[in-house]
């Protein structure tokens, strides 16, 4: 089962998202996400089997360019996890949809998302999914 989440699921959304950014504590992305969950720009969603979280979308709006697109705004796949022993069911494919079915409803005719380039699970799991791959950037900073 797919279902938007709400502000009572934080926890669940928090625990979820250090699964897929372990650099990040529970409390971080608990913080982060009690100011996003309520935006009109930003979506969550969450699968369940049976009572049991297994997995979550973050979606949101773009409204500044995003590489290969012609449109604005654009809705956005931030990231999406589901737990490994659900993997490989259509989990994430049923989470894609429901982040994709928000955008369209937010006037959305364009749909993006990114990976790290030495992600190939990331990669695989867009190109089957139906995202075609839009450039290749290799970003650079510099402390002044």
């Amino acid at each position: 089962m797919i279902r938007k989440a709400v502000i009572k699921d934080l926890d669940i959304l928090a625990e979820l998202a250090c699964q897929l950014w372990p650099n990040h504590t529970v409390e971080e992305m608990r913080a982060e996400y009690a100011d996003m969950i309520a935006k009109p720009d930003a979506a969550f969603f969450l699968a369940f089997a049976q009572e049991t979280a297994v997995g979550f979308a973050q979606c949101q709006l773009r409204h500044d360019y995003v590489e290969g697109t012609d449109s604005s705004p654009v809705g956005y796949l931030e990231g999406i996890y589901v737990a490994d022993r659900y993997r490989k069911q259509g989990v994430a494919k049923a989470l894609l949809t429901a982040c994709e079915s928000w955008a369209k409803s937010k006037g959305c005719c364009e749909f993006a998302s990114d990976c790290e380039l030495d992600n190939t699970q990331s990669l695989q799991f867009h190109l089957c999914v139906g995202f075609e791959e839009a450039n290749r950037i290799i970003c650079f900073t510099k402390k002044l």
